[in-house]
C-alpha cells in the first residue's frame, strides 16, 4: 500500500507528503488573525455600541468605568482572556505552526530556530504564566455567568430575548474551555501518588476525571468559544446600533 506520508525533501516547507497538510495551519492562521483584528477593533476603537438594555458585550464584562481612564473599558478586561489563550497549551502549538512555521506540520520542515532554548528566556518564558492567567480567567467566567443571568432581567421585568440565549451560550462555551485547561487538570489531580488513600484524594480524583474528559476536547471548546464570543459581541453591537431587531418579551426594551 502506498503511504500518504514520507519524509524526504528538506529545506523551507520541504516534504514528501502528498496530503493537504497545509490546510489546517492555513485555517488557523486565517481564523486567529481575523479574531485578532476584530477583537482589537471592537475593544480599542470603541463606539459605545457595546451595550443595550440588559445586554453587555462579553468583551466588556464586567463593565469597569473610571473617570481617570480615558480609553475603552474593554482594555481593562481583555488582557485576561488574551493572556489565557495566548499561553494556552493548545494555542501555543497552533500559532507556532501557523504563524512561525516551526514546524508547519509533521514531517514538514520550517523555521526550526537553532537558538530555541525552551521556555527559559524572554519572551517565551512568559508562557509559563498560563496557570496565573487561568485563575483570572476562572473569575472572569463567573462574571460572564452573572452577565448572562442579568440578561434575563430588565427594569424590574423578568423576560427573555435572543440576546439572552446568545449570552448564556457564550458563558457556557467559555466555561467549558476554561474547565478543560491543562493547568486546571494538573491543579486538581497533580502531585497525587494515590487517588484512593483518603476521602480528599478520592474527591480530587472524581473532579480530575471530569476535567480529563473536557480536556480531551480542549481544541473543540477553544475554537467554538473563540468564534462564539466574537459573534456575541457582534450581535450586541448590531442590536445596539439598530441593525438587528432583537426578539424579546420585554415591553420596554430600548430601541436605538
Amino acid at each position: 500500500m502506498e503511504q500518504n506520508i514520507a519524509v524526504g525533501k528538506q529545506g523551507w516547507l520541504g516534504t514528501a507528503r502528498r496530503d493537504t497538510w497545509w490546510v489546517e495551519p492555513l485555517l488557523i492562521l486565517v481564523g486567529l488573525s481575523a479574531f485578532g483584528i476584530y477583537s482589537t477593533y471592537s475593544a480599542v476603537f470603541w463606539d459605545y455600541h457595546f451595550e443595550i438594555g440588559p445586554y453587555l458585550s462579553p468583551f466588556y464584562e464586567p463593565l469597569l468605568v473610571f473617570d481617570w481612564w480615558p480609553f475603552s473599558p474593554a482594555i481593562l478586561i481583555l488582557w485576561i482572556p488574551l493572556g489565557f489563550r495566548t499561553t494556552c497549551y493548545y494555542y501555543r502549538g497552533a500559532y507556532w505552526r501557523s504563524f512561525f512555521a516551526n514546524p508547519p506540520a509533521c514531517a514538514v520542515t520550517g523555521w526550526e530556530g537553532k537558538n530555541y532554548a525552551g521556555e527559559a528566556k524572554f519572551p517565551i518564558f512568559v508562557l509559563n504564566f498560563h496557570r496565573y492567567f487561568m485563575y483570572a480567567a476562572l473569575l472572569l467566567n463567573v462574571m460572564l455567568w452573572v452577565g448572562a443571568v442579568r440578561s434575563y432581567w430588565w427594569q424590574g421585568e423578568l423576560g427573555i430575548g435572543l440576546g439572552s440565549i446568545i449570552l448564556t451560550i457564550n458563558a457556557f462555551l467559555l466555561m467549558m474551555y476554561s474547565l478543560g485547561c491543562h493547568s486546571l487538570r494538573h491543579l486538581v489531580g497533580g502531585k497525587l501518588d494515590c487517588f484512593s488513600c483518603s476521602s480528599c484524594a478520592r474527591t480530587r480524583k472524581r473532579i480530575w476525571d471530569y476535567i480529563t474528559r473536557w480536556n480531551e476536547h480542549h481544541k473543540f471548546w477553544a475554537w467554538v468559544s473563540l468564534i462564539w464570543v466574537a459573534f456575541t459581541d457582534f450581535y450586541v453591537r448590531m442590536v445596539s446600533s439598530g441593525v438587528f431587531n432583537d426578539p424579546n418579551t420585554w415591553s420596554n426594551f430600548p430601541r436605538p
